[in-house]
């Protein structure tokens, strides 16, 4: 997978939007403001948002992920050779973690994710 297509399938998210908030290339995907989806300058995976700590630590352990650096311990990096379906599907996850944290005026304003 590659930035483009990490790209492609966030802008698919209902209320997704892109910003560079740091400037220099970062892409970074909000939905209501806040972050599911962040890729750095460095091109080397993307950072997404899981549930908890416990299972950051087990995607890290597993080594299906690695600690996303700069964010919080529940949020961590995948490869864009991580296999396209879990990758598309823990896009899916953080997307909906993040949706589901918004309020719920927020929420009734997007439409549902098919």
């Amino acid at each position: 997978m590659s930035r483009d297509t990490v790209n492609q399938i966030c802008s698919s998210f209902p209320g997704a939007e892109w910003s560079d908030p740091w400037g220099g290339g970062h892409d970074a995907w909000k939905v209501g403001t806040k972050m599911f989806a962040c890729m750095g300058i460095a091109n080397d995976g993307v950072s997404v948002k899981t549930s908890s700590i416990e299972i950051a630590e087990l995607m890290i352990d597993t080594g299906d992920a690695e600690r996303a650096p700069y964010f919080h311990k529940s949020w961590v990096r995948l490869p864009f050779n991580a296999d396209p379906d879990f990758l598309r599907k823990t896009l899916e996850t953080s997307y909906d973690l993040v949706r589901a944290s918004l309020t719920k005026r927020v929420q009734a304003s997007i439409p549902p994710r098919t």
